[in-house]
């Protein structure tokens, strides 16, 4: 059995919980054993998943890889930490908020010889998968994604960008690089709303 350890218990950090105490039947997760999660929030068990220290997780020789579910700003850190200490790491998209940490990080597991393994689950959904097989051999000459969500803390997620850094991976999927023509951003603090536009051009143009 390979023990893991799941970090940050947000939706996402539920959600492994909840998967990896109950794998699909002949599916790799079978192999997985859940060590327990951390949070710096104080919450005894989940769902008989017992919480344990930081400490703990890193120390571990039981703990072999490290599932990463904390806000986008503190990616960083927890992966090289949990590199540091010969761990395996799996992480939410996205890894890191810049593109030299990211680099840094790749060539770090790299050193350790782990794995760090960046997950988009958005991307293996079913109606992603419709969707990439809709737009298929057509050209694409115009088209506008909108979504929508509550405010996020900047401190925590990042720059908006980056809070719908995900949903822009959609795009670059579906139709390949796309260059940033122009980008505006409004906000109006006193109704708790921000609403940032971009437009991309595709290589073809």
């Amino acid at each position: 059995m390979f023990g893991t350890v799941v970090v940050g218990i947000g939706i996402a950090g539920l959600a492994r919980i909840r998967d990896l105490m109950n794998p699909m039947p002949s599916s790799p997760s079978e192999h997985l054993k859940l060590f327990g999660f951390v949070s710096r929030r104080d919450f005894g068990n989940i769902n008989e998943a017992k919480q344990i220290s930081l400490e703990d997780a890193l120390k571990s020789k039981e703990i072999h890889a490290a599932f990463i579910s904390t806000e986008n700003r503190s990616h960083e850190e927890a992966i090289r930490m949990f590199l540091e200490a010969g761990k395996h790491v799996l992480v939410e998209y996205p890894m890191a908020l810049s593109a030299k940490a990211a680099h840094e990080l790749w060539e770090m597991a790299e050193q350790k010889d782990k794995v760090l393994h960046v997950e988009h689950i958005e991307l293996l959904t079913e109606e992603y998968k419709q969707l990439k097989k809709e737009v298929a051999g057509k050209e694409l000459v115009k088209g506008t994604l909108h979504f929508t969500g509550h405010v996020l803390d900047e401190n925590k997620t990042g720059f908006p960008a980056f809070s719908g850094i995900a949903r822009l991976t959609w795009l670059i999927d579906l139709f390949g690089d796309l260059t940033v023509t122009s980008a505006t951003r409004v906000k109006q603090k006193d109704k708790n709303y921000s609403r940032m536009t971009v437009h991309f051009q595709t290589s073809h143009k």
